[in-house]
């Protein structure tokens, strides 16, 4: 199963991709985490459904220094064959 989410607030310079990826990684999810030019972070994770909504639940509480305002996610009923997590540039 796949969690694709767009993570909005002040969420880029806030050390969101490394929170996000040490989230994944002890959760055992691959996939990926990257900023986009909006402002807003997308991540990708591949994984057991629980995990995944667990990921997401981190998602919403972020690093001290982030501010969530909303995450736009849908789970997905693919494999994206993603070998480990990480950050993309």
């Amino acid at each position: 199963m796949l969690l694709h989410a767009i993570v909005k607030g002040k969420v880029q310079g806030v050390y969101y991709r490394k929170f996000t990826k040490e989230t994944a990684d002890r959760l055992g999810l691959k996939g990926w985490v990257k900023n986009l030019p909006d402002g807003t972070v997308e991540v990708v994770a591949e994984g057991d459904e629980d995990k995944l909504k667990e990921l997401l639940e981190n998602l919403y509480k972020g690093p001290p220094l982030a501010e969530i305002i909303d995450i736009d996610y849908e789970f997905l009923n693919k494999d994206g064959g993603f070998t480990d997590f990480e950050i993309r540039y």
